[in-house]
């Protein structure tokens, strides 16, 4: 591994919340302009992990760093800019769209914005519209897009598709891959869904009891798991 193409990196990075080890002795390096699947059962620490990599939580013991600088040398706001945060269920301010990026960027124009709503596969129509009157697929994506607002060197998006029926799935997968493909950036995703993590392509991580257990290409961690834990999450046995 080059360690000059390292954006993210976890090193022996452990969460533990009363007496509950949420995250075990997690260490990985994360490359820039490539898409990472984190996939495991229910509580294996897959949405935990995700909010030490910007500081929405702070680990109990380890570090992490962005661009081989501790992540604690950098502000919250200054880290959460580069490495964004896309939450399960989208959070719009009340207002329209326009003004969700103007919120993220008040400097943004109109033609700023149709770009961003451009790169989501949101219809620029919709830029004076009440969020109230977007369906949750059309809110996910502006929320997206209000990310991209800041321009964050890599995106961290927790579940970004689970409460979306297929078509806005498909809509979202898309936009992740264009994003890393055309705009350079990392994708870290968490997804409950295996065959997600194949049509996403890149690489797969495998957390069980907050451990990383394995990890490689989407499809050799998919279809051909080479450690026990990962043979029974491919056999829907690991709980």
């Amino acid at each position: 591994m080059n360690s000059s193409s390292i954006i993210v990196e976890a090193r022996s990075l452990s969460r533990v919340v009363g007496e509950t080890s949420i995250i075990k002795d997690f260490t990985f390096a994360f490359e820039s302009r490539n898409i990472y699947s984190i996939i495991g059962p229910s509580g294996a620490g897959k949405s935990s992990l995700l909010r030490l990599l910007n500081r929405l939580d702070e680990p109990t013991s380890g570090e992490v760093f962005f661009s081989a600088v501790p992540a604690t040398d950098y502000s919250p706001c200054e880290l959460r800019c580069k490495v964004g945060y896309l939450f399960q269920t989208p959070h719009l301010f009340s207002d329209t769209v326009r003004d969700n990026f103007h919120y993220a960027k008040p400097d943004l124009t109109d033609t700023d914005i149709n770009r961003l709503l451009q790169q989501v596969q949101v219809n620029n129509d919709l830029l004076d519209h009440k969020v109230q009157t977007l369906s949750v697929g059309q809110s996910q994506r502006v929320a997206l897009g209000r990310l991209l607002a800041v321009e964050p060197e890599v995106l961290l998006l927790d579940e970004p598709t689970s409460a979306l029926d297929p078509a806005y799935t498909e809509a979202i997968e898309k936009t992740i891959m264009a994003l890393v493909e055309k705009n350079g950036l990392t994708v870290i995703v968490v997804t409950h869904h295996p065959d997600q993590a194949l049509r996403l392509g890149g690489t797969t991580l495998l957390l069980d009891g907050g451990r990383l257990v394995e990890f490689g290409s989407s499809e050799q961690i998919i279809n051909n798991p080479q450690t026990e834990s990962g043979r029974k999450y491919q056999a829907r046995q690991l709980q």
